[in-house]
Parts: C-alpha cells; structure tokens; sequence
C-alpha cells in the first residue's frame, strides 16, 4: 500500500514533554497509521546543507541540539533502527533527477526529527533515514526534490517532513504556550491553507511574494522548506491539524495523497 507524504510543525523541543492540541494530534496520528510504514524518510528543518545529504547510519543517536529547556529534555533518548537500504534509495532517486546528493553514514536525529517521531511512535520500532533540505534553494526546487521521492512512497515508505508553518521567534510568548495565535500568524496560515485546498501550486512555490506576512513569519525560509518537500512528494494536499502555541507558531499539519 502506498505510504503518505506529510508535513508536521514541530514547535518548541518542549512539545515532547508539554500538553498541546498539536502533541495529542502526533500521538493519535500515530495509533491510527495502518499499515505501518517498512520505514519512515525524515526531513527535518534543522538540517541544512548546500546540496543534500541523505543520513544512512544504522543506529541514528539522539542530537540535543538546544538548549535551557531543562534536564527532562536533556535526558531523553529517541534511538529507532536505521534504514540504509532506504537512504541509498533515495540518493539513487535523487542523484537520477539531477540533484547534488551525497551520503552521511554517521548523522543522527536532530530535534525537527526526534521530537515528532517519538510522538508519532514512541515504540522506536519503525526504520529512519534522513534528508537534509537546502535553505539557498526556493519553494520550487524543494516540491521537484520531494517530486523525485514520489516513488519511495510505493515501496512501503512514509516520506515524513518536520518544520513549523509559521516561524517567527521574534513574537513568540514563552512564557505562555497557550497564548492565542496573532493575527499575522492566523492570516498567513489561512492563505496556506487555501492556497492547498485550491491545488495553487503556482502560488505555493511564489508564497514569499504572495502570502500575507511571509517575512514576518519565516525571517529565514529552512523551516517552511520541508512543507514543500512533502508537497512535491504527494498530490493533492489536505490539512489534518490546525493550532498554535506561544502566540506566533502555527502548528498546521497536511497530508498529500
């Protein structure tokens, strides 16, 4: 059966640990996933590279790559089976569409990757290789490099991209993760939104000329660069998941069929 291609916001390291709609959301996508993927390829926000890199160890280690959050977090370990048959999959199917692709034999799990992953399956029991995205390439260069992992999906594999729909640390409230989204956050959200329901892939890849306060919510484009990536790696896209936390990220989920 062929696997899903979706988007997930991350938020804060502390969604791993802090009751949120959009932690309860991860675990209850994770009990529902049937039939579960042979093995899940990870595009996470937080690795960044000029080309790709595309991470094959066999026992990726936890990455605490933060800070100030407390010794919880600190303390906790995410180590699920690699998938090096996977991951040189897709450097196959990349180097193939002509993209710049090299492999990593030692890169573990950052947060963008840990934290979901151990909501999604906290059993750790499901296969992961690793993507990185190129933070100097557009929106539209992303959806041709998740166009090229289309086939993986039908090989039981769950292509999984983890960033955050809006990103503006600037705004965030912390010392309140219940705060209600600002408008700026809610009214970009919204225009992503549409924009997917209308299957706007045109507007999509020119969203930083077009959607509503695009600079304000991602200063810098890495941790909306994944949406993409899921995007190009599906068809038509829905939203599964709508919420926010600390008063400016959007924590939105999509699934393209």
């Amino acid at each position: 059966m062929t696997q899903p291609s979706l988007f997930v916001s991350h938020g804060a390291p502390t969604m791993a640990v802090e009751p949120s709609p959009a932690r309860d959301f991860l675990r209850e996508l994770g009990s529902s996933m049937r039939p579960l993927p042979r093995a899940i390829l990870l595009v996470s926000a937080h690795w960044t590279t000029r080309g790709h890199r595309v991470g094959s160890t066999p026992q990726p280690r936890t990455i605490h790559d933060f800070g100030n959050f407390g010794p919880e977090l600190a303390a906790m370990r995410y180590e699920p089976p690699g998938s090096p048959d996977v991951a040189r999959a897709a450097l196959v199917q990349l180097h193939d569409g002509g993209f710049e692709v090299s492999e990593d034999r030692e890169r573990g799990l950052d947060h963008g990757a840990w934290v979901p992953l151990s909501l999604l399956r906290p059993q750790a029991d499901i296969p992961i290789a690793t993507l990185s995205i190129d933070p100097t390439r557009d929106a539209a260069y992303h959806l041709r490099l998740g166009r090229a992992l289309h086939p993986l999906r039908h090989d039981g594999v769950m292509i999984l991209t983890s960033g955050s729909l809006t990103h503006d640390l600037r705004s965030v409230t912390w010392n309140d993760p219940a705060a209600p989204t600002d408008a700026q956050a809610s009214e970009f959200a919204a225009w992503i939104h549409d924009r997917v329901e209308h299957d706007d892939r045109e507007a999509l890849a020119d969203w930083e000329a077009r959607a509503p306060h695009a600079a304000r919510n991602h200063p810098t484009p890495e941790h909306f660069l994944p949406f993409f990536v899921a995007a190009g790696a599906g068809d038509a896209g829905k939203r599964i998941h709508s919420s926010g936390t600390y008063g400016a990220l959007a924590m939105d989920a999509y699934s393209f069929a």
